[in-house]
């Protein structure tokens, strides 16, 4: 099975080379966390398509330009109208063969009825294993997670889970994989220094 970088080593190293081309991908991660890194990393491997449901194309733009590590390309369409769902389809159905797909966040798109969102999943699953392309969904945690996240979690073939938390000074990262559709999931988290860009935290954890 041909596998996909997604532009940070270790991750690749973990899983074994990559993701496996058609895979599509759930992110899921705070709103006050550097898991925007993971997605700048993504556009430095292929051609990218970047959908935005929340900031606008010239913020998501501007963000890549003040970026420190390498970033790529990407096109950058906002769908943040009237009606996201019908216009991130359309984009879906044009991409090309063996594109990365970018879509943050996809909270907008869970908010949508489950009938809906459901058939715009397999919509968009059946694209990426036809093209074997490479889609990252960005979903974000808290207290307003939309209903239809479970919906998300299940249809995705692989999941990220990235914690965040403040513990005194410290900033822990910690990376996990609970889901590995076709492979092996990680028994155990990864620990993440994330700054300018995504690394391995080699600090020890004191008991």
């Amino acid at each position: 099975m041909s596998r996909l970088a997604t532009g940070i080593d270790v991750l690749d190293r973990q899983l074994g080379g990559g993701i496996p081309a058609g895979s599509v991908v759930l992110l899921a991660a705070d709103p006050a966390s550097q898991s925007e890194l993971f997605l700048n990393e993504l556009t430095t491997t292929r051609g990218t398509l970047w959908i935005t449901t929340l900031r606008s194309e010239v913020a998501v733009s501007d963000a890549l330009d003040r970026c420190v590590s390498p970033t790529g390309s990407p096109t950058i369409r906002d769908v943040g109208g009237d009606a996201p769902l019908d216009t991130a389809n359309k984009l879906v159905r044009d991409l090309p063969e063996g594109a990365n797909l970018i879509i943050d966040v996809v909270d907008i798109l869970e908010r949508n009825e489950a009938a809906r969102y459901r058939k715009f999943l397999n919509g968009l699953q059946t694209h990426m294993v036809n093209t074997r392309g490479l889609t990252v969904l960005h979903g974000l945690k808290g207290e307003s997670v939309p209903q239809n996240r479970d919906l998300t979690e299940h249809m995705a073939d692989i999941v990220f889970d990235l914690d965040t938390k403040i513990d005194g000074s410290e900033i822990e990262n910690r990376l996990a994989v609970p889901k590995f559709r076709g492979g092996q999931a990680l028994n155990e988290t990864i620990k993440l220094r994330l700054a300018d860009q995504v690394t391995v935290d080699t600090s020890r954890d004191i008991a």
